[in-house]
Order: C-alpha cells, then sequence, then structure tokens
C-alpha cells in the first residue's frame, strides 16, 4: 500500500514539474526580482579598470601643464571606456625621462627642445616619441633694466632662469649657449629675482611660458624696463619657432606698433611610439580620438584660454605625428572633401 502510495506521488511531481516552471518564468516576466548577478573577482575588477586608463606625466604642481592634462582629461572621460590619469613630475623637462622609462606613462606633455638632452646618450631618441598635437607656444621674454640695451650687454652679468624643474631653467641656459652669450645664470624664484631687479642687483629675468605675463601686466616698472629682441635665425630650427611680443600682450611695456621680435618654445602633447595594434597603443589612439573629437568642449568658459588657439593640424620641429593622430587627421580631410 504504501509503495503503491509513493509511486503516485512520484508520478503526480513529474507531471506538475512543467507547470511549475512556467509559473515561475511567468512571474519573472511580471516583474518578479531574478537572482541577483555575480560579483566581478578581484582579478576582473582590476583587469576592467586597467585596461583603458591611460597615463599622462605633466609636470609641477604649479605648472600650466598640470592644469591642461586636467583639463583634457575630464573632457575625455568615458568611465570604464577611457581614465586618464594626469601625474605630477619633477616638470615638463623630466617628463621625456618619464616616458621613456616610468611604467604606466603613456603620454607626456614637453618642451620640444627637451630632447637635445638625448641627442648624445640616446640619438635616436626621436624614433621612440611621437606627437599629439603642439598645445601652445611659450614665449621667450628677456626682461631687462634701462642701462641694458642689447643681448650681448648681458655677458658676465646675472640673469635669473626661475627656479630648477621650469621651461625657463631648462630651455634659457640653451638659448643663451647658442646666442653664444656667457651670463651668470641663477635658478631662484622670479618674484625675488624681479625685486633685484629694481635695486640693480639683477640685469635680467628670462621667463619661458605663454604671453601675456601677469607679473608685466600688473607691474609698475620704471622708465627703461623692456623685453630684448631675439632673431629667429637658423640655430634655431631645430626645435623653436618665431614669434613676437607686442603692444596688445604688454600696453605699458610696448609702445603702439612696435613689435619685438623673439623665439618661442612648442609645448607639446606627445606619446611614446608603441608598436601598432599593440595595447598601449589602442589605449593612445582611443585617447586621440576623444580628444580631438571634443577640442570644442575645451573651448569655452572655464577652460584655459588656451585651448582656443589650438590648431590640430600644426606641426611640431623635429618630431613625427603619431599614426592614429595623423589618420584622424586625414580622415576629417577626406569628410571635408566629401561635402564640397
Amino acid at each position: 500500500m504504501i509503495m503503491m502510495f509513493a509511486t503516485r506521488l512520484v508520478r503526480l511531481l513529474t507531471l506538475a514539474a512543467p507547470l511549475v516552471l512556467t509559473l515561475q518564468i511567468e512571474a519573472d516576466a511580471q516583474g518578479q526580482p531574478a537572482p541577483a548577478p555575480r560579483a566581478p573577482t578581484y582579478e576582473q575588477q582590476q583587469g576592467k579598470i586597467n585596461a583603458w586608463t591611460v597615463g599622462l606625466a605633466a609636470g609641477l604642481i604649479e605648472g600650466a601643464p598640470l592644469r591642461l592634462a586636467a583639463e583634457m582629461a575630464r573632457v575625455v572621460d568615458d568611465g570604464d571606456n577611457l581614465h586618464v590619469l594626469p601625474i605630477v613630475t619633477r616638470g615638463p623637462t623630466e617628463n621625456v625621462n618619464s616616458l621613456l622609462y616610468l611604467r604606466g606613462i603613456d603620454l607626456a606633455i614637453i618642451n620640444s627642445d627637451s630632447l637635445e638632452e638625448y641627442r648624445v646618450q640616446f640619438p635616436e631618441i626621436r624614433q621612440h616619441v611621437t606627437y599629439l598635437l603642439s598645445l601652445f607656444p611659450s614665449e621667450l621674454h628677456i626682461f631687462v633694466r634701462p642701462e641694458i640695451k642689447s643681448l650681448q650687454d648681458l655677458a658676465g652679468k646675472k640673469v635669473n632662469f626661475n627656479t630648477l624643474g621650469t621651461a625657463a631653467a631648462y630651455s634659457g641656459p640653451l638659448i643663451f649657449s647658442r646666442l653664444g652669450i656667457n651670463i651668470e645664470k641663477t635658478f631662484i624664484p622670479h618674484q625675488v629675482a624681479l625685486q633685484q631687479m629694481r635695486k640693480g642687483e639683477m640685469a635680467a629675468v628670462v621667463f619661458i611660458t605663454s604671453k601675456p605675463v601677469d607679473a608685466f601686466l600688473r607691474g609698475q616698472w620704471e622708465p627703461g624696463f623692456k623685453f630684448l629682441p631675439v632673431t629667429y635665425d637658423s640655430k634655431f630650427e631645430d626645435y623653436y619657432l618665431p614669434a613676437a611680443l607686442e603692444a596688445a600682450d604688454y600696453p605699458a611695456l610696448i609702445k603702439p606698433g612696435e613689435r619685438i621680435s623673439t623665439i618661442a618654445v612648442p609645448t607639446v602633447l606627445v606619446s611614446y611610439n608603441w608598436p601598432a595594434g599593440s595595447d598601449r597603443y589602442r589605449r593612445v589612439a582611443r585617447f586621440t580620438d576623444y580628444l580631438f573629437t571634443r577640442l570644442d568642449k575645451l573651448q569655452v568658459p572655464g577652460f584655459d584660454p588656451n585651448w582656443k588657439t589650438i590648431n590640430l593640424g600644426a606641426t611640431v620641429p623635429g618630431l613625427t605625428r603619431f599614426p592614429a593622430a595623423q589618420e584622424w587627421l586625414q580622415g576629417q580631410a577626406r569628410k571635408a572633401q566629401a561635402k564640397q
């Protein structure tokens, strides 16, 4: 009797199973909560976060390159699809070292003449560094006391190049070496050096940064304090660009219609020359596409005004363009032709 009952119960359950499954599916379709998905493992989460993270060696915490890097990171951010880490470094001249040797660095902001330091010890440096775009020129400002009439008058005199790690501290002495002028170099904060200039203790200060410089706009200067002209010629063609300082830049120091010739050091966003198709190449290629496509988002109030002057097609002396950046520009040119 018991065996017969058990057999019937098994048959009943077997027949009822499809009905129970159908009811469960209908309940799920009516909004019943589904089982919670499994949380990713540590390794999976680590891989996901690192897959599209790009390291950008920017510069000193008080410098303009770090601010530009932070603004780029804001605009290209795309969650897990792209995450840029701006990194505080010892300055744009040290960033070449970071790009070449430091783990996790895909991009860097450098001054074009920073490569000069590697010409002897790393002669093939230009094969390892490519540029995405020229960010902005940093104009050379040689500001002198009234008794200084020409560059040659600075020979043997005190000239300040700001603190070590800055663009002026690296590029300034290099430029004076090319000019063939032997000066007494100092590396103290420019604010201190400008006060010494007023007292006659310093002959000149050298700024290498984008114009206009607040110190010359806001400072009150006695007659005779001025900028010296620097002629752009063959000795500067490898890294530098021609530039000028005008009355619109410094109305209290330059007369209307006057134009003081000088040179500029390109500040450049560069990448290591990663092999095409490699993981690091794909990261930089995605960054390039996002940055170039969203450049207009950087050209609105709230971001550095220099973004409005960016020319994506501008070339950089001595360097070749990152292949993905060149392909992007060529694609845009083809689209423009197709519309005509």
